[in-house]
């Protein structure tokens, strides 16, 4: 049985996830993605050097980037929003497991150990505090594989565990100095942890449940929408890690002046390029930044195609709010895309693209967590 307080904990947590994603793109693609040279912590402090006397003692300590306040706060208040997010994570896990025997202490000493591998971390025994992770991972992950999800156990134990798995993708973020694939990938995790909320909030609702579903059908095809929606997620914050959201200028629909400009995919396709390499700025060639952005404007024909189709069936299955929601918050995102070409990537608009495509989530796994028999 699910505990009374768990819903709306779940409602608060999401409401939280929707704004570290966006401040989390506001930091990217304010460029302060590298504000703090160190992790967790940001020139060795809890906050951020402020006064001219530890400004210059962080500057002395990492001569190689020295401080700037205005991106320094913006990542350290990013991290700080994540860990509030992440103590509300461990509430809802607490309370999916209640009745469960022993289940607070393997949750608590798991985020037990994850604190003695962030002491160890900045302690620099690496080889440890990756050991003292796995464990705790290791856990995390065989408590919610064994548990039901009859009261969410399952569900709010996995989301504790990818959380810290979270974590971990935005410590390689700083410490892999801005590699696109990790910055990709710690997009897509955020976006994940989203969907997971969201599943989490809509499915213990107890009056969220559609009395008479349509057909089952509907199913694969709203998880084909989340699979699409997730492609262009991933191609979009491909396009923001190697800094190619201008690189077909200022031009729409037309790249450089041309229906097909020079364009080397070889290169925009490669993941892998070593370690201990500084990404900000970008390190690919003219030809490939257009080719990855033009990959995300080719694919977006595709998700619209299929969003448009898709809304039209949820039409026709009795569920219009659904349908011609799913219409206009596509249709704003489409006119924020075209935006953020054609006005130079402003950075309202540029964070507000990043909210829009969580939105088209939830409304695509908040129907996946409604359809269900009202007996379920």
């Amino acid at each position: 049985m699910i505990h009374p307080k768990f819903n709306k904990l779940a409602w608060i947590t999401l409401a939280l996830a929707i704004c570290v994603i966006g401040f989390g793109a506001y930091v990217r693609l304010s460029h302060a993605g590298l504000g703090c040279p160190d992790w967790p912590v940001c020139y060795g402090k809890l906050t951020w050097p402020k006064h001219d006397v530890h400004i210059a003692a962080a500057n002395e300590a990492f001569p190689e980037r020295p401080v700037e306040v205005p991106k320094a706060w913006k990542e350290q208040v990013h991290r700080h929003i994540a860990a509030i997010l992440g103590l509300l994570v461990l509430g809802l896990a607490l309370l999916a497991t209640r009745s469960r025997p022993h289940a607070w202490k393997i949750l608590l000493s798991s985020c037990a150990l994850i604190l003695g591998a962030i002491f160890l971390y900045v302690r620099e025994h690496y080889v440890a505090s990756s050991v003292v992770v796995i464990v705790a991972e290791a856990a995390l992950m065989a408590s919610a594989w064994r548990w039901s999800n009859s009261d969410m156990a399952r569900v709010a134990t996995f989301t504790l565990g990818f959380i810290i798995f979270q974590a971990m993708l935005g410590l390689w973020t700083v410490t892999w100095l801005l590699k696109p694939i990790v910055v990709m990938a710690h997009l897509l995790g955020g976006m994940t942890m989203f969907c997971l909320l969201t599943w989490m909030a809509l499915r213990s609702s107890t009056n969220a449940a559609i009395p008479q579903p349509p057909t089952l059908r509907i199913r694969p095809l709203l998880w084909i929408g989340v699979a699409v929606v997730g492609v262009q997620i991933a191609l979009g914050g491909w396009v923001s890690a190697n800094y190619a959201a201008l690189a077909c200028g200022t031009d729409f629909p037309t790249c450089l002046g041309q229906w097909w400009p020079q364009m080397d995919f070889a290169e925009a396709a490669v993941l892998w390029r070593g370690i201990g390499v500084d990404y900000e700025g970008g390190l690919l060639d003219p030809e490939a930044r257009t080719a990855i952005q033009m990959m995300h404007r080719l694919f977006a024909l595709v998700v619209v195609g299929y969003l448009v189709w898709l809304a039209r069936r949820l039409n026709a299955e009795g569920l219009p709010t659904y349908g011609w929601g799913l219409l206009m918050v596509l249709g704003l995102q489409v006119l924020l895309g075209i935006t953020n070409v054609v006005a130079g990537l402003p950075l309202p608009v540029a964070t507000a693209h990043n909210v829009v495509a969580a939105l088209l989530l939830f409304l695509l796994v908040g129907l996946l967590a409604r359809l269900r028999p009202q007996t379920a």
